[in-house]
């Protein structure tokens, strides 16, 4: 048994389909399985709250393997001591953890995961942790002000990142979960090229045929945004400096993992942006 956590998110959602699909006995926990209305034959919904270790521990129970998934945030860490903690006590032997690129790289921004990198290296457990760069859905977030014909905010300039594919992240995944050989290692999983917002932009304006205008933000503005939708100021203060590193360079990496994994070419933005095109008229 395999369980899941984050199992309704953008990645956790393909990864409990693929491990279904591939056969496994795939258990999906969410805080509220009520919502889960057609889960792939076969699949366990049972629900579970990172921050009610009781509930983590009846997910968890009778599991060989766990998928360490927490929204970002500042409780990143304490999430994953929790599901952690519930594992071992449920006699998994593997743990996988999806982190973020750049983790302990950069002091101040992004450290987020390394706490819990530390404690899954630590854990006496077979691991593997996934560093994705940024996700190619992201740019989901600026659906409405295409819609709107407005111009997409850019806090990040021209910084370019190897924008990645979430399937084939979750690709990765399923395979670390159902195979020794990704275990005791760090991956860092990256699409083919890096790109920069108007690169994005651009790209997806071609897809739609029509232009897509962006608009640049200072480092303030964008705070004054994030603070504006009531994100949290911990959040918001590493959103900020994130962005600050993009826009430097500072994550403009490419890597051959996902090739090396999975046997192919990481899918393309335009690939993401073509098949997901409905998202945006």
């Amino acid at each position: 048994m395999i369980l899941v956590t984050g199992a309704t998110g953008t990645i956790g959602k393909e990864v409990v389909r693929l491990l279904a699909a591939g056969g496994a006995r795939t258990r999906a926990m969410t805080r509220d399985p009520a919502k889960v209305a057609s889960p792939p034959a076969g699949v366990e919904v049972v629900r579970g709250d990172l921050d009610d270790p009781s509930s983590l521990a009846d997910a968890a129970k009778g599991t060989e393997a766990v998928f360490m998934l927490s929204a970002p945030g500042p409780w990143v860490e304490r999430h994953d001591e929790a599901i952690l903690a519930a594992a071992r006590a449920s006699g998994a032997h593997r743990v996988v953890k999806l982190s973020a690129i750049g983790t302990g790289d950069h002091p101040g921004v992004g450290d987020r995961h390394l706490p819990g990198e530390r404690a899954v290296r630590s854990s006496g457990l077979a691991w593997a942790v996934l560093r994705p760069s940024s996700f190619a859905s992201n740019v989901l977030g600026w659906a409405g002000a295409i819609r709107a014909g407005t111009p997409v905010p850019n806090p990040m300039g021209d910084g370019a990142q190897g924008v990645v594919d979430p399937r084939d992240v979750a690709e990765v995944a399923a395979r670390a979960l159902t195979s020794p050989d990704l275990d005791g290692h760090v991956h860092t999983l990256t699409g083919p090229e890096t790109l920069s917002v108007p690169d994005m932009a651009a790209r997806l304006g071609e897809a739609l045929g029509r232009t897509v205008a962006t608009a640049e933000l200072s480092p303030e503005e964008y705070r004054d945004r994030l603070r504006g939708a009531g994100l949290d100021p911990v959040f918001v203060e590493s959103a900020v400096g994130g962005a600050r590193l993009v826009a430097g360079g500072g994550n403009a990496t490419l890597t051959d993992d996902v090739e090396r994994i999975l046997g192919r070419p990481p899918r393309t933005f335009v690939t993401w942006v073509h098949d997901h095109r409905a998202a945006f008229t």
